[in-house]
Formats: structure tokens, sequence, C-alpha cells
């Protein structure tokens, strides 16, 4: 029984309680007004009605006439055909956003009946008992969550979707789908929100070996022992958070749910099967209409946020090793030989401590302290490297420096022999 049914059947059951008072004389006028809520004349209006009628006298007329603001049927038929034919196994919230956006005024509600009237949508089961969830940072940029999700997103392709996400407003700043999630994918995004947004405060991931080393199953992780992206954390100076179950990284969780609904859906209506394209849509389309629609404002006004103004971001964002070079002035990596090219500064660098930079296209830098030595390719080969003004200055620098030693050097040897010389004659002759 509906509502107004309900409040129609009970207004009944009291009118005939008031009125066999009023009939009886135990109650005036006034008092079975007053049992009913209404005012005297309405309750002469009601034994008017009921009197020349009966029961059906009492009915409220407005219950059989349509509503003035019902929808036409051309309106709803259009709405479940087009939901039918195009978007069929949408969620209500994902095709209400689409309708929307294709120039729709009616309501989320009204939307959601109508789709559950034709059978189209089935009624959610109800919620579960209520939980309380950790409140949200307080500003932008005081804590970002970064996961990633396997799922089929095209027919026959799995792939990885890694989102990098603010947890005081929802916003997404990243997400970039790839083969497989680890280090370089992490990298990617970090690279993405600092080059746009700065630096954050700290960092929600899981326990996965490209963020942690965890040296048992199910543990601790290690803060002494770093990863490659651990290092560069921390060299960025924020802080990392790990989660030790999927409730911790419930909003991360929830979001994903909703881009497994929605996702694969719209890359099917697109036409996108290749993950170039699928990127290229994330980034024009879909990421700024998910913030659009899921982005909730912060509770406090400002921003967490802080310009970068370190140097090359790509040396930061990408992975370290620490070699030695050997005696033929190389340095082995990776089963790859790094040849030293020569320059002004050292005759040769063997036996010197070196550092290793392999960036996210796979090219490698080497450094000596914080001095770039060369760039190669991912197969060791040599890239000429254009030296700037100042490295030209540096490099005749360090050759006259050289040149100038040389020669003290050789004078130096030179006056010895002529003395040595001097001495052996004058012994002679005594």
């Amino acid at each position: 029984m509906k509502r107004s049914e309900f409040l129609q059947e009970t207004r009944r059951m009291r009118f005939e309680e008031a009125y066999g008072g009023w009939g009886s004389g135990r109650l005036s006028q006034e008092e079975a007004a007053r049992l009913l809520g209404v005012c005297s004349r309405t309750f002469r209006r009601y034994v008017w009605r009921y009197e020349e009628e009966g029961l059906e006298g009492l009915k409220d007329r407005r219950m059989d006439r349509p509503s003035a603001r019902r929808a036409p049927l051309d309106e709803v038929m259009a709405l479940t055909c087009q939901y039918q034919s195009r978007h069929l196994g949408w969620s209500v919230r994902h095709f209400h956003s689409w309708y929307k956006r294709a120039g729709g005024e009616r309501s989320y509600g009204w939307v959601k009946n109508r789709l559950q009237e034709g059978g189209l949508v089935k009624k959610s089961p109800g919620r579960g008992k209520h939980r309380k969830k950790r409140d949200r940072s307080a500003w932008p940029g005081m804590m970002l969550h970064q996961d990633g999700s396997t799922h089929q997103w095209v027919p026959g392709q799995y792939w990885d979707l890694v989102v990098t996400m603010d947890d005081a407003t929802n916003e997404h700043y990243s997400m970039l789908f790839v083969v497989e999630e680890g280090t370089a994918s992490s990298f990617a995004g970090m690279k993405e929100v600092i080059a746009s947004r700065g630096l954050f405060s700290s960092l929600y991931t899981d326990r996965g070996s490209h963020y942690w080393n965890t040296p048992e199953a199910g543990g601790k992780v290690d803060r002494e022992h770093l990863t490659q992206f651990g290092r560069a954390m921390k060299q960025l100076g924020i802080v990392m958070i790990p989660a030790y179950s999927p409730e911790a990284r419930g909003r991360s969780e929830r979001m994903f749910s909703t881009h497994q609904s929605r996702l694969p859906k719209e890359l099917a209506l697109a036409g996108i099967t290749e993950i170039e394209e699928a990127n290229r849509y994330l980034r024009e389309k879909y990421m700024p209409a998910f913030n659009t629609e899921f982005k909730q404002p912060a509770m406090e006004e400002g921003s967490a946020f802080v310009s970068y103004v370190g140097g090359d971001l790509n040396e930061v964002l990408c992975e370290h090793y620490e070699r030695r070079v050997g005696k033929d002035n190389c340095v082995s990596f990776d089963a790859l030989k790094l040849q030293i090219p020569a320059d002004g500064f050292r005759i040769h660098y063997v036996k010197a401590y070196v550092r290793v930079h392999r960036y996210l296209d796979g090219r490698m830098g080497l450094f000596h302290g914080p001095r770039l030595l060369a760039r190669y390719e991912a197969d060791a080969r040599l890239i000429e490297q254009k030296l700037t003004k100042t490295n030209q200055k540096e490099r005749s620098k360090s050759k006259k420096t050289r040149a100038a030693s040389s020669l003290s050097y050789a004078r130096g040897r030179s006056d010895k022999l002529d003395n040595s010389f001097v001495l052996t004659a004058d012994s002679s002759i005594c």
C-alpha cells in the first residue's frame, strides 16, 4: 500500500470515530474537528459528503487527477529506449550524468524511478549498518592516494589502471593505463602530479613490492631499506604511509569500483581498443568529466601543495644504481657495458664510484657526484651531448689547469736533471 493510500484509510477510520462521538452527543462539533486536526467548517463539509456519498465521499479527489508536473509518455519512452539501445548495463548514476550532459532536465530520482518501473534497472539492496569513516584531510595536498587496479577494460585485454587522487576532495590528478603496474608507472603518476600541482605532504599506498620492502609476508614494512620509489619520495620530502588492509584504502577502492563499472562501457561506446587511445581518452574526456561529477569541496580553505623549485624532476623520479668503473673505463649495468667518453675533467674514471640513472623511457644517464658524464640509449649506445657554455668554460679551464700543472712538473724534472749533472761533475773534479 502506498503512503497516500494509507493516509486516506487512516483518515476514514478516524472520521468514523469522530462522527460517531458527535452523533451520540459525547463530542461537540469543535471537539470532533479537533480530533481530526481540522477546523469545524471542514468537519461540517466532511459530514455532508459522508451523508451523501458514504466513505467514498471522503476520498481526496486530487488523487484521481494526474499531476501537472507529470512527464509526457513520449519523454519516458525516449528515455527508456535510449538506455536500452546504447547504455544497457550502466548504473543509474552513470547514465544520469550522460543524460544531463545531453541536455536532460529531470532529476536523478526521476530517471532512476522510470528505469526501475520499466524493469531495466534492479533496486539496490539495503545498506549495511552504519560505520564511522575516517575524516578526510582538511586541505588538498595533505594526503594523496595512489593505487592500481587490474581489470578487463577492453574486451580480451587486461590492463592496470594507476590512479593518483586527493584524499581531501576525491579529485583525480593522474590516471594511466599500463600493461603492468610497477615502479615506472608510479613514477609517471607522481611526475604528472608534481609538474602540474607541486609537492604534497604524504602519500598513502598499499604494500606493493615497488612501494615497500616487506621482509615477512603480511608483516610490517621495512622503513630503512627503501625501494627506488621510496628513495625518490624521501628525496622529495614526501612522507609515505603504508596501508595494512583494503578497508584502510576505502576511498580509492570505492573509486575503482566506479571506474570498473563506467570505463569499459565508455571505451566500448567510443570504439577504443588500443592502450594509447585509451590513455588519451582518460586525459581529455573521462578524467575531467569524472572530477566535475565527483570532486568535493575541501573541509577548509587553503592548499598544502608547494611549488617544486628543485632541479630536473626526471633525475629524481627514476631508478638510481651505484656502480664502480672497471679497468676498461666502462660501467657494467644490467648486462650492458656503458663506455665513459673522454672529457676534460679526468684522464679516466677507473675504480671510481658512479651513479646510473635509468629513466622511464629506458634511457640511462651516468653521473659522477652531481656531474653528468654521459647519456645512453636503452641498448647502451652513447647519446652525443651538446655542451652548454658553462660546461665549455669549465672544461677549458680544466684543460688549462692540467696543461699548467704538466708544464710545472716538466720544469721541475728539468731542474733536477741539471743539478744532478753539476754535482756529478764537481765530485769528479775533486
